[in-house]
């Protein structure tokens, strides 16, 4: 290290010397001197004394011999600044330096740095400004006016000078947070908060930009405003900026654990995130959000507990702690201890309570440091009336003021003009003259005030004047339409009819969206009730958000088990309804008291339906023992006895409601008769219960509901000895609605009264209901029961025919059990349509000439229905088989096969399939086969047989069972097990099936695979099979015949698959394939026998096969064009290959997303998104084509202008370059080079 040191300094002697020579030697050379200055500047710096000295001796004599030198003035600034201490002389240098050169940044932040310390802002600003204005680099000058500007909160002109700034010092991290600070003061937070990230990502310890993103963040997510046609979007939005804001305070707590500002930020982001989860109805995680606020905010308090606006924030936590915080409530069985129910609510009250009282210590410790916060007070007014709301002390003195009033006092004592103290003031008072005088004071200071219109109204509501309400409830609508109480209010006045039932659901609806509160939640769940919406999505999730946050009100049990009642989980109804009986015993008012017949009715019903007739039995009994056993608890009472085998006391309960029908009220009587009618046809058959109905006064008859039940009865009687009956009956139908109803079940009667012993009548029923659909067009009963028939009807054409006529409503509620849904409908008839899809034809051409709903259109209906209804395992069923279907067009694409799986493991797991009856036993096989078919395809052998395995043992009839063997039988090809295949086809033929397309599958396999039987067996079974079919008999026959002709064709007997293909036409002219089959293998037969008998057929059935079929089909034409060609018919050889041109479309679009294609065409490169979909062949035609347009005519023009032979050729050839035969044309077309011929040998290798 000495010898290096000592080499330095013998160097640093030498240049001086050098430099002292030079000086001598040109002594009138300013750059001598200067260099000379900074040499002996630097040695200064190295703590020599006397070279700054010397050092500014030179540079005076090299500024003299050079003015426009800035760097000797500059140096000379810092002579005078540091080292002799002459303020005046190192600021004119300085001045000098930046004069001459504006860039210089030393010399600028030097002279702004001595203006600062003497004070002298105005000064700083206009050298900067003069700086900035002489030179566009002068980065410093824009820097420190930036800075400059911002301090004199010149917020406009801070921006520019920083942005430009910048430029100079793109990773300045100070530059970037002060424009961040600019943007945000200027309102432009999207841009601050792009600041303030790119100062962290420069330098991730920055404090103040990650508070003040954070602060933004929050700022962003805490507007209110509202849309009410994408509320969910908005809400996505504000999430995210919470979010992001929390996320900015956690990182400068990791910075900086102690900084009250990032605990105070975090403590905030976390209550307002839980607001927003509230208002979204999740409950828990508001409640854990706000006790990790609860805790930072406590911490803080530690840190700083003199601040007031600290204590505030804990005691708005933990006020919205006890408002947010859910019963949280188990799961309970049915069987449900009381005392257990007693004690959840009694604690969760009390944890309500304590909440609220830490909340108002907070308050008051928040107060006592600033007395002066009128917010403050009415802060308290609100907790405190919230505490007594917990403690149920509802007992007001009218002679006194309560605690909530006199706090809300003292705020107005200090702001008495401020409105919403006012409305706080109305809504803690327990006087109604006061909350008056209250509501209407704020209106008086802000008459747009929504929220004291809207209070105004519940009140004037709550004293019974609904004209005044409704005055107020949509003056506040006006002001604000996303305030909920006003929707909520509109809904209340259904009894005066104004509004509709249906229009009220729909408000409170809107209003229970807006603010999940328990109070507008139990009132749309009544709606729902009213206007039969009990089984919505939405008034479920509402009812179980209210039980939630209302567990002490009956009410919320209730209507909780009547919405799970609706939906058929009667095991959660009969636990809702006993939480309804305990929460009535907790009260002791008489008004709650009389609710318990009405439950206890309800849990007898439920527990009926859910299959316990002994518990509701004893309820019945125990209602009957204290006398409040009416008619429905009769009903009840007999059902539950008849259903425990006990028809006598059945029979006897039914007598006794018949006794008391006379002295019942009009709608009860019609209930009651239709009970009794009903359950006489149950327990006595239909012969007594006809005997029974000819005996009653024909008085009881008068009425509607009775009429569908003797209606019904009448149907199944092929004696009609209830004519007269039910004739008289049907005068009473009054509504559009029953009248179709009415036809639908003439239509059922038709069907099985004019039915044979083994078919029922569907063409009887069908015929009666396209009547009744002429004289009722808009009925969605009719519409949906003649798709069911149609759909039921096996046939063909009855399948297209049953999806048209269903009609999609938007506002589409689940059907009562037993009947079919339009989805359901448009469901299944997609998958019974075995036409291909017309919607991608890179996979196939559409081959059906109904046009029926398919592909994804039915597939986007099943979908938008089971988001409607995710608990529907029939919508999820059928789903399925649509996908499986698409899957089938498609060629099995793995997207579609990984989207099958996965709900296909959802539908599987679901215990509806634990039940043993065949309607869902037939499911749970489809939905096995069709995992099985995904296996198989995916390559999974093992999955393939083993999941066909478990569906061949499932409980079904033999026909069913058929196609679980035959899915055995793919199985073992697929492992070339040919022994297990001989096998499983011997169970099929044994099994046998009633549905024709077995057959031909089991056909079709015997043949590939030359299977061993009796040769008579398969044709006879699908012989029978296909006679039951009626109508449809031929077709099916045809499709026979068309497979014995093609599997005639692989074994290459061309003369046998002419006949089987001839017979198949004769049997169905409507199916374009099979005249198309036969055209082709008569043109073989002619090419090989040299037969123009066979010509004539083949151009016969290819005119027919043209003729007949839904869109030009590919390959017609050129079959066409070729037989005419052979027979010498130039023009029509010509007019059937442009035909051919035009019956393809001429591309494929593909879903690439953002990519592109790129295509090659003859003539040069082209970006496109698409693909050509014609055959490499035609395009050779449309050269032999384009020929003979050359010799005279010019039919080729109007195909693709100015193609020419050779590029018609090429074309052909970038299709299919393996085809040998179209390079030798192109040889023929075009004279060779030595480099085509290169190509064409490279060709022929590959």
């Amino acid at each position: 290290m000495e010898a290096q040191e000592e080499e330095e300094e013998e160097k640093n002697v030498d240049v001086f010397r050098n430099l002292l020579e030079t000086v001598d030697s040109n002594p009138d050379d300013a750059s001598v001197h200067f260099n000379l200055g900074v040499f002996l500047w630097q040695r200064g710096e190295q703590e020599e004394e006397g070279s700054k000295e010397q050092a500014a001796e030179h540079f005076v004599r090299s500024a003299k011999l050079n003015p426009q030198n800035g760097d000797a003035f500059r140096y000379l600034g810092h002579y005078y600044a540091r080292v002799s201490v002459d303020t005046q002389r190192a600021f004119k240098c300085y001045q000098r330096a930046v004069t001459l050169n504006p860039n210089d940044a030393d010399s600028g932040e030097a002279l702004c740095d001595l203006l600062d310390q003497g004070g002298k802002e105005t000064l700083q600003i206009a050298a900067c400004r003069e700086a900035s204005e002489k030179s566009p680099r002068a980065f410093w000058a824009f820097r420190r006016l930036g800075y400059l500007q911002l301090h004199q909160n010149k917020w406009s002109e801070a921006v520019q000078s920083l942005q430009h700034a910048i430029r100079g010092y793109p990773t300045c991290a100070d530059l970037w947070e002060a424009l961040g600070l600019a943007y945000q003061r200027l309102g432009m937070f999207t841009a601050a908060i792009k600041s303030y990230g790119r100062v962290i990502e420069l330098e991730d310890t920055r404090i103040f930009a990650l508070l003040e993103s954070g602060n933004i963040f929050l700022m962003l997510g805490s507007f209110r405003k509202r849309f009410l046609e994408q509320p969910y979007a908005l809400l996505i939005i504000q999430y995210f900026n919470f979010n992001s804001g929390i996320e900015q305070f956690r990182r400068a707590l990791e910075i900086s654990p102690k900084s009250v500002s990032a605990q105070y930020g975090l403590a905030s982001g976390l209550l307002s995130l839980s607001k927003e989860c509230t208002n979204l109805g999740a409950f828990s995680w508001g409640t854990s959000l706000l006790e990790e606020a609860s805790r930072v905010a406590k911490s803080t308090t530690c840190l700083a507990g003199n601040v007031s606006c600290i204590w505030k924030l804990l005691g708005d936590i933990q006020l919205a702690y006890a408002k947010c915080l859910p019963w949280l409530k188990e799961k309970w069985s049915p069987e449900i201890d009381e005392e257990d129910f007693s004690n959840s609510i009694l604690n969760w009250k009390q944890s309500c309570c304590l909440s609220a009282i830490s909340a108002n210590n907070s308050y008051q410790r928040a107060l006592h440091l600033t007395p002066w916060q009128a917010n403050i007070y009415t802060d308290i007014a609100i907790n405190s009336d919230l505490i007594c709301a917990l403690r149920e002390d509802d007992k007001h003195d009218p002679n006194s003021w309560q605690l909530p009033e006199k706090m809300s006092l003292g705020g107005l004592l200090l702001e008495g003009d401020n409105n919403e103290f006012w409305v706080t003031l109305g809504c803690v008072s327990g006087h109604n003259a006061l909350k008056q005088h209250a509501f209407i004071r704020g209106l008086q200071l802000d008459v747009s005030l929504a929220i004291a219109w809207a209070c105004l109204g519940k009140l004037y509501r709550k004293e019974g004047k609904t004209q005044l309400a409704r005055q107020a409830f949509d003056s506040a609508r006006s002001i604000d339409p996303s305030l909920a109480l006003p929707w909520a209010g509109m809904s209340a006045d259904t009894n005066a009819g104004i509004p509709t039932t249906d229009e009220a659901y729909e408000s409170c609806l809107l209003a229970v969206q807006i603010l999940p509160a328990a109070e507008f939640q139990i009132g749309l769940a009544k709606l729902a009730l009213l206007s039969c919406h009990l089984s919505s999505s939405q008034v479920f999730g509402a009812i179980q958000q209210a039980v939630q946050h209302a567990p002490h009100h009956p009410e919320s049990h209730n209507l909780n088990g009547l919405i799970c009642e609706a939906r058929c989980d009667y095991q959660a109804a009969v636990a809702s309804y006993r939480l309804a009986r305990y929460a009535i015993n907790m009260f002791s008012g008489s008004k709650l008291k009389s609710h318990l017949r009405d439950v206890a009715l309800n849990l007898a019903r439920s527990l009926c339906k859910a299959g316990n007739a002994l518990d509701a039995v004893q309820e019945c009994r125990d209602l009957k023992q204290e006398g409040l056993l009416d008619a429905q608890g009769l009903q009840i009472y007999a059902t539950s006895l008849w259903q425990l085998g006990e028809n006598d006391l059945a029979l006897s309960v039914a007598r006794e409601l018949a006794g008391s029908v006379s002295t019942m009220e009009r709608a009860s009587r019609a209930a009651s008769v239709s009970f009794i009618c009903k359950f006489l046809y149950k327990i006595s058959g239909q012969e007594s219960a006809i005997i029974s109905i000819l005996k009653m006064p024909k008085e009881l008859f008068e009425n509607s509901k009775i009429s569908f039940v003797v209606s019904a009865i009448h149907a199944l009687d092929e004696s009609n000895r209830l004519e007269s009956v039910v004739s008289s009956s049907r005068r009473f139908l009054a509504s559009y609605q029953e009248m179709a109803r009415m036809h639908c079940l003439v239509a059922l009667g038709k069907l099985v009264k004019q039915g044979t012993e083994h078919c029922l009548g569907f063409e009887n029923g069908v015929h009666h209901l396209r009547k009744a659909l002429h004289m009722f067009p808009n009925s969605v009963f009719i519409r949906d029961m003649l798709g069911y028939l149609l759909l039921s009807s096996q046939e063909g054409e009855d399948t297209h025919s049953a999806t048209r006529c269903c009609i999609i409503d938007n506002s589409h509620s689940p059907n009562k059990e037993g009947l079919k849904s339009a989805f359901e409908i448009l469901g299944a008839g997609a998958v019974a349509c075995t036409a291909g899809s017309e919607c991608i034809q890179k996979f196939s051409f559409p081959t059906c000439r109904y046009w029926c709903l398919s592909g994804p259109g039915a597939i986007q209906l099943l979908q938008k229905w089971l988001h409607r209804e995710p608990w529907n395992h029939n919508a999820r069923y059928l789903l399925i088989l649509n996908f499986l279907q698409r899957a089938r067009e498609e060629r099995f694409p793995r997207h579609l096969c990984t989207t099958i799986e996965r709900l296909n493991f959802v539908a599987m797991s679901n215990q509806v399939y634990l039940k043993k009856d065949i309607c869902h036993q037939y499911q749970k096989f489809q939905l096995i086969l069709c995992a099985s078919e995904i296996s198989l395809q995916g390559g999974d052998q093992l999955g393939c047989f083993n999941h066909a395995k478990n569906a061949s043992m499932l409980s079904l009839p033999a026909y069913h069972l058929f196609f679980a063997h035959l899915q055995l039988c793919r199985a073992y090809v697929a492992e070339d097990d040919f022994k297990n295949l001989q096998e499983e086809y011997m169970k099929c033929l044994e099994l046998k099936t009633d549905y024709c397309i077995g057959w031909l599958c089991l056909k079709f396999m015997e043949s590939h695979y030359e299977l061993q039987n009796d040769l008579s067996i398969l044709e006879l079974n699908f012989e029978q099979c296909s006679k039951e079919r009626q109508s449809s008999w031929k077709k099916w026959r045809a499709l026979f015949n068309l497979l014995q002709g093609l599997i005639s064709v692989q074994k290459q007997d061309f003369l046998r698959a002419e006949k089987f293909l001839a017979q198949a036409c004769s049997l169905s002219d409507a199916e374009s394939c099979t005249f198309l089959c036969h055209g082709v293998i008569c043109m073989e037969l002619a090419r090989q026998q040299c037969d123009s008998q066979y010509l004539s057929h083949a151009i016969k059935s290819l005119m027919k096969a043209q003729e007949i079929s839904l869109i030009p089909l590919p390959f017609v034409a050129t079959l066409l064009a070729q037989a005419e060609g052979s027979r010498g018919s130039k023009a029509k050889w010509e007019k059937h290959l442009l035909h051919e041109w035009f019956s393809w479309p001429p591309v494929y679009s593909l879903e690439l997303g953002r990519g592109l294609v790129l295509i090659f065409w003859p003539y040069g490169l082209k970006t496109a998104t698409s693909w050509e979909l014609r055959p490499a062949e035609l395009f050779l035609q449309m050269h032999l084509l384009a020929t003979y347009s050359k010799a005279g005519s010019e039919s080729s023009s109007c195909v693709e202008p100015y193609q020419c032979q050779q590029r018609w050729v090429l074309r052909a050839i970038h299709l299919n370059p393996s085809c040998m035969r179209y390079w030798k044309v192109l040889r023929k077309l075009m004279q060779l080079s030595p480099l085509t011929d290169q190509v064409m040998r490279k060709a022929k290798l590959s």
